[in-house]
């Protein structure tokens, strides 16, 4: 049915073997070992940019990834021999993480910043100008009594001498909640996936692809036109109940690119 290829046979291997050991093995808590933290969280270490790619959340996300793999990666290593894809799969992979890290940075960068000027000048406006300008991360918090930020500013808008002080505490938590000591975790091979989805669009841009779901063909120049238009798109939304890291996707794709033409 397939020509499956020694490098990605050897890649296959390594993450269904992780993954029966993050499944069967919990005591050794690989899952949150391997997995990538963002830059700026008491979490990170700098060889989780490495690490991540080779853990998974459950069955469908490393059967989805092992797919991909498989039906793309043979065709590329057979195109550009095992060392050049192994390389490629490794760079895209980490590269994808670098971009996820630097993103993840810059959006809690600001709320960081945000929240030090407010404890440098609390008032109810500035706190209500910082709530507004972060509602996004802000709107599911919870602090420890149960309160959502906006049931506190409704209160500090009406007691704004005695909760004055409360209200810098709160600044503290959300830095603690959201920054410092928020996972922001992410785990999987999807960045290099979606890296190895470029560089098949690129190279065979009117091979056709067979998709899962709904079973209809597809060339592959469309098929990475829709998928990376997904990941930007979901991306730059940024719904904070959405569990899929589709920023990695993005820096995988863009990676994927660089990569291919460094090839040429």
């Amino acid at each position: 049915m397939f020509n499956l290829t020694p490098t990605v046979k050897n890649l296959l291997i390594i993450n269904v073997v992780v993954f029966i050991m993050q499944s069967f093995m919990k005591d050794l808590h690989l899952s949150e070992l391997l997995a990538m933290y963002r830059i700026n969280s008491i979490f990170f270490e700098p060889y989780q940019i490495f690490t991540y790619m080779f853990a998974h959340a459950d069955f469908f996300h490393i059967l989805f990834n092992m797919l991909f793999l498989v039906f793309l990666g043979s065709s590329l290593e057979m195109a550009w021999g095992g060392k050049k894809f192994l390389m490629f799969y490794i760079v895209t992979g980490i590269g994808a993480g670098i971009f996820y890290a630097i993103i993840g940075l810059v959006q809690t960068s600001g709320l960081q910043s945000d929240l030090q000027s407010y404890r440098d000048n609390p008032s109810v406006e500035t706190f209500t100008i910082m709530v507004d300008d972060h509602r996004k991360k802000l709107s599911k918090l919870r602090f420890n009594d149960g309160s959502s930020i906006y049931e506190f500013l409704e209160k500090y808008e009406k007691n704004p001498e005695a909760l004055q002080s409360k209200s810098v505490d709160l600044s503290r938590e959300m830095e603690e909640y959201l920054v410092t000591r928020y996972p922001g975790r992410v785990i999987g091979a999807s960045g290099a996936m979606y890296g190895l989805l470029m560089a098949f669009g690129m190279m065979f841009p009117e091979r056709q692809l067979m998709l899962l779901f709904p079973p209809i063909p597809i060339k592959a120049k469309y098929f990475v036109l829709i998928l990376g238009g997904m990941a930007l798109y979901s991306g730059l939304k940024g719904n904070p109940a959405d569990p899929v890291a589709h920023l990695v996707h993005l820096g995988g794709m863009v990676f994927g690119f660089i990569m291919v033409k460094f090839f040429k």
